[in-house]
């Protein structure tokens, strides 16, 4: 068969969970379509038990995460830029299909992805010192206030941004220890579903992070109401829907991360991504455990409380 005629080997885009590339559980999958409506490929529909496998995946991978060193998280944080920097190119192609850009506007975007999770690699192990340290008491104690990870962080991806303010989202809520369940873009999803391909050979543990794809909403429900889900972002849901996952967060309690503004007739996007990121998102989802430790002579016999 001559060069000409040979049929082209299309992509199968698949979820990311606990470290593994399932279809959907469903069996179902919707058309991805660019900013002209061509038919790009056919992306997984995530079901509620899709959703609850990852909320289990990430909660078996929590411990381990959790408890490396800050600076092993700010390795493979690194590592994840390391192996975007060489699959840059078609990554620039699905952004560039994704979002309506030109060639050269997706590679900017891409390289400014890149560099957001070089930006929170270094973050890492120097979070702590600003949201921690040794609080001053009147009385002969020590008093130590420390930062830990949530948990288990359901994050609810840019729907316009959909690789740059995906990453912003993803990064710091695994820099700070967190484990993460992911709905990507409704529209826009094949450059998340690539992602989790970096993932897996960037020596992020299975689980760490996991990526659904499919109809906002649907997905997010369960996951809002999940009692093993820790903290909720909402940064990819309108006004209405963010209304409704706030009160299903509220059965236990869940941190949440409201988008701000939200605009009520479309999904927020209003966050300037490519504007320094500060830290706010490291400390949304951290909790700080505060340990008092008696001075003096009570304090070098060992006593704590």
């Amino acid at each position: 068969m001559s060069e000409n005629n040979r049929l082209g080997v299309f992509k199968t885009y698949k979820l990311y969970v606990g470290g593994k590339f399932p279809r959907s559980e469903s069996g179902r999958v919707y058309e991805v379509t660019d900013s002209k409506g061509q038919w790009l490929a056919n992306a997984p529909q995530s079901s509620r038990k899709d959703a609850r496998d990852a909320v289990v995946a990430a909660r078996k991978a929590f411990g381990g995460w959790s408890g490396a060193t800050a600076y092993n998280r700010g390795q493979v944080l690194y590592r994840v830029a390391e192996m975007l920097e060489g699959r840059k190119e078609q990554f620039v192609r699905e952004v560039a299909a994704s979002e309506g850009l030109s060639k050269s506007k997706a590679a900017a975007v891409v390289d400014a992805a890149i560099d957001r999770w070089v930006w929170y690699a270094g973050w890492t192990d120097k979070i702590g010192q600003i949201s921690g340290g040794a609080n001053p008491v009147a009385g002969p104690f020590f008093n130590l206030s420390t930062p830990e990870p949530t948990g288990v962080v359901a994050v609810l991806a840019p729907q316009k941004s959909s690789f740059l303010g995906l990453v912003s989202v993803i990064a710091p809520v695994i820099a700070t220890g967190n484990t993460a369940v992911v709905i990507a873009s409704a529209d826009a999803p094949l450059p998340a579903l690539s992602l989790g391909e970096v993932l897996a050979t960037s020596d992020v543990p299975g689980g760490v992070v996991n990526i659904l794809s499919g109809v906002t909403a649907e997905i997010a429900a369960p996951l809002a109401a999940h009692q093993d889900v820790n903290a909720i972002d909402l940064t990819g849901a309108d006004a209405a829907l963010a209304k409704e996952l706030e009160i299903a967060a509220a059965d236990n309690l869940k941190r949440v991360l409201r988008p701000q503004p939200v605009d009520a007739d479309s999904a927020s996007d209003s966050e300037d991504w490519q504007a320094s990121p500060g830290t706010h998102r490291l400390t949304a989802f951290l909790e700080t455990k505060t340990v008092w430790h008696p001075t003096g002579a009570l304090g070098a016999a060992g006593s704590s409380y």
